[in-house]
């Protein structure tokens, strides 16, 4: 079975990485997609994002990378054939965020909607706080043991605002 990991992806973050990791454990081929939100002002852009997903990717080898700048979900998903949607949740607000969606897709298109409950380790983190974070030139410190390098993203954000000639 395919599924679609859809998102902004804007920086990817190690909890978008962790959901990938596991969709693609649990699929036939999951196709993780930069999809256009119009309630979001895009830091990083289409191309780096597509990039960075790819490297997210490598060594996964059913994850196929893909991006949809144009219409809804349930146009994409009808276009290339998925009918499960993957959603990472963190908490109670993400699941309140997501379900009505997951039902519009559900009436307009027959899309199913799989939650994958974020690792507690990672709940914390969100592209909003990765890009703050990085704004300020800040990694933060890693005191999870297994987990020894901090988010690339964060790094990624900082260099990308020092690129943008912002530091």
């Amino acid at each position: 079975m395919r599924a679609l990991f859809p998102g902004s992806f804007d920086p990817i973050t190690q909890g978008h990485q962790d959901v990938l990791r596991r969709a693609a454990l649990l699929f036939d081929e999951v196709v993780v997609c930069v999809m256009f939100n119009a309630s979001k002002t895009g830091r990083f852009p289409i191309a780096e994002r597509l990039d960075r997903l790819r490297a997210a990717a490598a060594g996964l080898g059913n994850v196929t990378v893909d991006s949809h700048t144009g219409g809804l979900l349930v146009d994409y998903c009808r276009r290339v054939g998925i009918d499960v949607v993957i959603r990472g949740v963190r908490g109670v607000a993400d699941l309140d965020y997501e379900m009505p969606m997951a039902r519009m897709n559900h009436e307009l298109a027959g899309v199913e909607t799989f939650f994958i409950a974020a690792d507690p380790a990672l709940a914390h983190i969100s592209s909003t706080l990765v890009t703050a974070m990085g704004q300020h030139d800040r990694v933060p410190n890693d005191d999870l043991g297994d987990r020894e390098a901090a988010d690339p993203a964060v790094e990624g954000a900082a260099a990308g605002r020092r690129h943008a000639g912002h530091a």
